[in-house]
This record gives structure tokens, C-alpha cells and sequence, in this order.
């Protein structure tokens, strides 16, 4: 069972992004999911979850809400990071994680499964 975060690149500011978290051996629609970021020298935050009691029911950290929308395409057994006006400090290692629950956090804690990030620079 993995996970597997992509789409990252090199994007100049004001730019977009699409990341997507895929999974293999394991389908995502049952769980919550969540997207982190750890940016060089700094601790691994969350920045965006979905519940998967409701496909609607999302968080977002203050730092990200109005610029990035997660979803799921269950067709697909991906979840997407669409990721709008980036700005520097956004650029991270982005990570998707799943929880064995379906109430999703932004606390890193509860997360059980852990996928290798991708990595997204923003500069110009």
C-alpha cells in the first residue's frame, strides 16, 4: 500500500498548480486525506483536508484558504490540490497522507499512511 503525491514544478508566482495524491493497493474514498507542506528548515504543516463523510466537508489552513480547492475524483482514486496565486512562501515538498478514519484534520498526528512528496518551487 503507498501513496504517491505529484505534480510539483517550478511555477512563477501568481501561477498555478495542480498536485494530485494517487494510491496503489488501496482505494481512497472510504478515508480522510490530507495535504501537508514543509518548507527547508521549517516543520511539516497541514494545509488542506477532506473528510470522507461528506466529500465536502473540507479544511484549509489560513495561509492557503481562497487560493486552493482539494477534491476527489473517486473514478480515479485521486485527490487533487489545485493550487491558485502561488506566492514564494509557498514553495514546499508537498505530502498527501491518509487517515484510517473519515473525519479529516489538519493536525499531523493522526495520520497513518504517508506518501513521498513533490516538490513545488515558486519563484520568478
Amino acid at each position: 500500500v503507498q501513496l504517491q503525491a505529484s505534480g510539483g514544478g517550478l511555477v512563477q508566482p501568481g501561477g498555478s498548480l495542480r498536485l494530485s495524491c494517487t494510491a496503489s493497493g488501496l482505494i481512497l474514498g472510504p478515508y480522510a486525506i490530507g495535504w501537508f507542506r514543509q518548507g527547508p528548515g521549517k516543520e511539516r504543516r497541514g494545509i488542506a483536508c477532506i473528510s470522507s463523510v461528506d466529500p465536502t466537508e473540507t479544511s484549509y489552513a489560513t495561509s492557503v484558504k481562497g487560493r486552493f480547492i482539494i477534491s476527489r475524483e473517486n473514478a480515479k482514486n485521486t485527490v487533487n490540490l489545485q493550487m491558485d496565486s502561488l506566492e514564494p512562501a509557498d514553495t514546499a515538498v508537498y505530502i498527501c497522507a491518509l487517515r484510517w478514519g473519515r473525519v479529516c484534520t489538519l493536525d499531523v498526528g493522526p495520520y497513518d499512511l504517508w506518501g513521498q512528496g513533490t516538490l513545488v518551487t515558486v519563484s520568478s
